[in-house]
């Protein structure tokens, strides 16, 4: 189906999230732009207590900046024996300035000294703003485990890690046609292009 609106900006930074989406939302009719292509420099903490929260925030305060529709996301990783840690702190859960593989060598070491249960899910929760209107939200969920060790080099993030048992292979094992049908992002954005065309 073709979406009438031609543009919409993503409001992230993280190229590997910019391209992830585009490859989600044009085969839709999409043309995403990210917050660096309009030269939006502002920063909108997350403060809010849920994924959903976090996305709503950061489409309505973006929205401000530009005429154009934006859709943000806030996406992470709940490990259940760890009470759904790292949770909405999934980005900051080795503190500031951590890398990628900071934050997978923590997670890992958690889970060895606490033998912990490994199942876990990815959330990936969606909002649209114009205007600083809030227009649409939607979520999705992808269900796994957390491997023994990082696999693979086609993700980022905790892809490397999270094992989808029914494939045998990590999200960043999988090839980009794969995990654009199953990931927690794939199946939020489903869920966002359903209601629009329910509208």
């Amino acid at each position: 189906m073709q979406i009438l609106i031609p543009t919409i900006v993503l409001a992230t930074r993280n190229q590997g999230k910019l391209e992830e989406f585009r490859a989600l939302l044009e085969p839709a009719g999409w043309e995403v732009i990210g917050l660096s292509d309009l030269s939006i420099t502002t920063d909108v903490a997350e403060t809010g207590k849920s994924f959903a929260e976090n996305a709503r925030l950061k489409a309505l305060s973006y929205s401000e900046d530009t005429d154009l529709p934006v859709l943000a996301d806030d996406s992470g990783l709940e490990v259940f024996s760890l009470d759904s840690k790292p949770g909405i702190e999934s980005a900051r859960y080795a503190g500031p300035g951590a890398s990628d593989s900071d934050r997978v060598r923590k997670l890992l070491a958690v889970l060895g000294r606490a033998g912990r249960a490994r199942a876990a899910r990815f959330v990936c929760a969606l909002a649209m703003a114009q205007w600083g209107v809030l227009v649409l939200e939607a979520e999705g969920e992808c269900r796994g485990e957390i491997a023994q060790e990082p696999r693979g080099d086609n993700g980022f993030g905790y892809d490397p890690i999270f094992l989808v048992p029914e494939l045998g292979r990590t999200l960043a094992e999988l090839d980009e046609k794969v995990k654009n049908r199953i990931s927690h992002r794939a199946r939020a954005v489903e869920a966002l292009l359903a209601r629009l065309r329910r509208q």
